[in-house]
């Protein structure tokens, strides 16, 4: 049997121990690389987009979304490897229900970019509804029919994935979580874009905002249950506890999309088999300056257990195999959002500095009003 030197063997001892935490790394990046940062820019006072795209990376954000294609945020993230969202504008939407304006569309600001830009999905208009009275909703399925039509055409149908945004106020039932159904003013609306996402296979997205739910009821909806910090499950539905309202929500529109399904309006075209269709969090937050309850510290609590919940990898009570993917709203304070509390929900102030003390899988934002913050910086670089 072959012998090592002392020297060798220490040699050698360093090398699997240099593995070792590599493997270790990759192993806590997994559940980060669930979490995103929405990038508004309603604001007259943020960074340029390549400090953004910078900050991004030194906090190990994978993940942006952009609720336009930005041309300088888009120059900024070439060769960045951050995964990237991006909008069809509602304004938008009727140039791209043409086949030739969607078409050129994705040529000016996809295919212009791609690949050294990574897109992964295409959100073709943001929570528009009939029910909100907004003339555009008829424009929203020939729009993701037509852009994904161009994806198509170029190749990258299973690269970028083509969809829509909605938001709680689709639904006219909520609760309990297994009656989740849209509100008949939606259906219609709602039925055929269902049936063309599961087709090809896209997920579908949706603003969730547990803040919203209990700042409009907290006689109803308790703190604990909406910031992740209740002991114990507070609703149960069908043999499944629920103990935070994320999980009830995102589960109520599992239940609206399946109960879709029953409609006839849905085109026949379309299989009605499993329903396997998923569902991204495409936006939630919680204000720092909110309208009800304690400013910073219920935001603080909700986030830091919003990121430990989607790293935990367990999905929800209804869809338990399928890990939760959100999109953290907002990267930065923004000005221009109309009133204190939609201005409040950044992670970070426009001077880059934090807001709360969050971790993206082994890089720490530090909280700049903390003793010990001094910079951003990776925990796993001290080990």
């Amino acid at each position: 049997m072959a012998t090592l030197s002392s020297k060798s063997s220490s040699s050698f001892m360093a090398a699997i121990i240099l593995l070792l935490g590599l493997y270790a790394s990759n192993l806590d990046l997994t559940g980060a690389e669930s979490i995103g940062v929405c990038y508004g820019m309603m604001s007259d006072n943020l960074p340029s987009p390549w400090e953004v795209v910078d900050l991004y990376k030194s906090n190990n954000i994978r993940k942006m979304r952009l609720y336009e294609p930005n041309p300088d945020a888009l120059q900024a993230l070439r060769g960045s490897n951050i995964e990237v969202m991006v909008g069809v504008p509602n304004s938008d939407l009727q140039s791209v229900s043409d086949a030739s304006g969607a078409q050129a569309w994705v040529q000016q600001n996809i295919l212009s970019y791609w690949p050294s830009v990574m897109f992964k999905y295409i959100v073709v208009g943001n929570e528009v509804s009939p029910h909100k009275g907004d003339d555009r909703a008829r424009y929203v399925l020939p729009s993701i029919v037509n852009i994904f039509n161009a994806i198509r055409s170029a190749g990258l149908q299973y690269q970028i994935m083509v969809s829509t945004s909605i938001d709680m106020s689709f639904l006219g039932k909520s609760y309990p979580p297994s009656e989740g159904a849209f509100r008949w003013d939606v259906k219609s609306h709602m039925d055929p874009i269902i049936g063309h996402l599961d087709w090809a296979g896209a997920p579908l997205l949706v603003s969730v905002y547990p803040y919203q739910a209990y700042s409009d009821d907290p006689t109803d909806i308790s703190l604990e249950y909406a910031t992740f910090t209740s002991p114990s499950p507070v609703v149960w539905d069908q043999g499944r506890g629920y103990q935070n309202l994320l999980d009830a929500m995102v589960d109520a529109v599992y239940s609206a999309v399946e109960n879709a399904w029953q409609s006839a309006t849905v085109d026949a075209v379309y299989s009605a088999g499993p329903r396997t269709m998923r569902l991204i969090i495409s936006e939630s937050g919680w204000p720092s300056r909110p309208r009800y309850g304690r400013p910073h510290e219920d935001s603080q609590a909700y986030l830091l257990n919003l990121v430990t919940h989607v790293e935990g990898e367990t999905g929800t009570p209804k869809r338990p195999d399928i890990p939760l993917d959100v999109y953290m709203f907002a990267l930065f304070d923004e000005n221009q959002k109309g009133s204190e509390e939609e201005d409040s929900f950044g992670l970070f102030y426009p001077d880059k500095q934090p807001k709360y003390d969050l971790s993206f899988g082994g890089a720490r934002i530090w909280n700049a009003s903390s003793a010990e913050y001094n910079a951003t910086f990776s925990l796993k670089a001290d080990m």
